[in-house]
């Protein structure tokens, strides 16, 4: 097997080391990674600047890019043949519920996906120092193995959560929904020792939603969390309803 391994937190964090180690046993591993941490920059592509890539070993590419940039420059540029598999991660912070619309790391799967080729994005479910990124490795070895003897549906990625636990106490994995959580964005700003106003990006703690079946739940319980995801975002429930409004003619 041909591997593409990315992620948004940067090409020096400890996550990508355990995954590409993890994933050699399946085929040649590919690393093409940001050169700094890209943290929530979403499915952002650079357009209006040129790119720079860093072969920092054989097989391992620094991109000064986002983690959607990694992708495209792996698959069409740095590696020989298609990839037939994609594997982002493993981020350090779980990507649950609303998360995901801003998280680097599953828009490199989405971005696979949109290529037509087979992705998982892997986190793990801690903002804290850890050790257990090889725990969580092992997990995406198994969830990487199974996608390679099963075919993903059409239109399909993974976003897989592993809780911060040794691999032997980490729970069966669960097939969930995105979950939601209640939030409440702040913005701080402050005075520079120039007097001129900065802001800074915040929020208040968020309140998980630990409905029984989203992704939340399951991690919380100790379990690993499978979330299929796919791209199209049409809400279909609320089409009949919009048809019913006076400015639709057709």
């Amino acid at each position: 097997m041909q591997i593409l391994v990315t992620n948004d937190d940067g090409i020096a964090a400890p996550g990508i080391k355990a995954l590409a180690e993890a994933l050699h046993s399946l085929g040649n591993v590919t690393v093409v990674a940001p050169d700094r941490e890209r943290s929530a920059a979403g499915h952002s592509l650079t357009l209006h600047a040129p790119l720079r890539v860093f072969e920092l070993r054989p097989g391992w590419f620094a991109v000064d890019g986002t983690p959607t940039d990694c992708v495209n420059m792996g698959i069409h540029s740095l590696l020989n043949t298609r990839p037939d598999l994609v594997v982002s991660g493993i981020n350090h912070g779980g990507n649950m519920g609303d998360d995901i619309t801003y998280s680097g790391t599953v828009a490199a799967a989405m971005e696979a996906n949109l290529m037509g080729i087979p992705a998982i994005a892997i986190s793990l479910a801690t903002h804290t120092p850890s050790e257990r990124f090889p725990d969580a490795a092992r997990v995406a070895l198994q969830v990487a193995t199974a996608l390679t003897q099963q075919q993903l549906p059409e239109d399909t990625f993974l976003n897989v959560n592993v809780p911060n636990l040794p691999f032997e106490q980490i729970g069966p994995p669960q097939i969930t929904r995105q979950g939601r959580r209640s939030f409440v964005g702040t913005i701080i700003d402050k005075v520079d020792p120039r007097g001129r106003k900065y802001f800074w990006i915040g929020s208040e703690e968020p309140r998980l939603l630990d409905d029984e079946g989203t992704d939340f739940h399951a991690v919380g319980q100790g379990n690993v969390s499978i979330t299929p995801l796919h791209l199209d975002l049409t809400n279909y429930r609320s089409m009949a309803a919009l048809r019913q409004w006076p400015l639709i003619t057709g």
